[in-house]
């Protein structure tokens, strides 16, 4: 009888990666355990920390890292830079020296291969379009590769490939982690703003806005799809959430949400159940 193999799945979405690290407190109090971890752009760099220290007192301190996070963090936006990058024709919005400090201050690891669990990231590759999944190398760069939106950061290029978010090609990798043989998936999605009563504004907001779109539809498609190759249990993401993927501001309250909710799926057997959650299903709020 094969041994049952299974594999953390952490997909995108910006500052709704705070959803996630509440619900890793929950299945990690719950005595879950994973043999691998899969993840693409935010649930990447989620994914690194996590697979360094997965247990209590390294999602703890991932939580505090989160609580600690602004915009000007990750999105560090210039109107007289960005003007003058148009201008010079450098096809990206915004560098990447804030993301970058901000990833070299917080990883616990240089290399990919020296985290405890097995970790893989997510990346696509700009010219052939195709995900490429990097197992071993410097972390810092598969992570700001990972996490390249494109028109937003600028490619990288590791290997002589140039690399993008993850999310392009697959931002909740299911298929990643099944082609790495777990029979069993357990998938920590960031969710969307489904009670959002109007667009984000601002070209990086719509941008990362749009991508998480296309992520969630993905996610219910790959679940779907994927199904009779492996047990895959999906995380409910919180519903009703109004907060945009660029939203910094709400990050503590994000976790706890998130913790509580996980907690109680957790309660009502969550881990045994399968198929498309109801937040990911097609839904609508009334605003009065």
């Amino acid at each position: 009888m094969p041994t049952e193999k299974t594999a953390l799945v952490l997909a995108g979405g910006g500052s709704l990666g705070a959803v996630q690290v509440g619900m890793l407190q929950a299945l990690v109090e719950g005595g879950v355990t994973f043999d691998l971890v899969v993840g693409a752009s935010v649930g990447a760099i989620n994914g690194a920390y996590f697979a360094a220290r997965p247990n209590a007192q390294g999602v703890s301190e991932l939580a505090d890292f989160w609580r600690n996070l602004r915009k000007t963090d990750v999105f560090p936006f210039s109107l007289v830079d960005t003007v003058m990058g148009i201008l010079r024709g450098r096809g990206h919005l915004l560098r990447t020296s804030a993301l970058q400090h901000l990833v070299r201050r917080s990883l616990p690891i240089e290399l990919i291969e020296e985290t405890e669990l097995p970790l893989h990231i997510v990346t696509t590759n700009l010219l052939s379009g195709v995900e490429e999944l990097l197992s071993s190398g410097n972390a810092e760069q598969a992570l700001l590769a990972s996490a390249a939106i494109p028109l937003v950061f600028p490619a990288v290029q590791i290997g002589g490939k140039f690399l993008v978010d993850g999310g392009v090609a697959s931002n909740t990798p299911i298929a990643s982690a099944v082609v790495l043989g777990a029979t069993r998936v357990i998938v920590v999605p960031t969710g969307f703003g489904c009670a959002s009563a109007s667009p984000p504004k601002g070209l990086v907001a719509l941008a990362l806005h749009t991508l998480n779109l296309m992520s969630m539809r993905q996610l219910v498609r790959d679940i779907e799809l994927y199904s009779l190759r492996a047990a895959i249990h999906v995380v409910p993401p919180l519903c009703p959430l109004d907060t945009s993927v660029i939203d910094f501001n709400q990050t503590g309250q994000l976790v706890q949400r998130a913790y509580e909710s996980t907690e109680l799926w957790i309660k009502e057997d969550g881990l045994f159940s399968v198929g498309v959650p109801h937040t990911l299903q097609e839904h609508t709020h009334h605003f009065g």
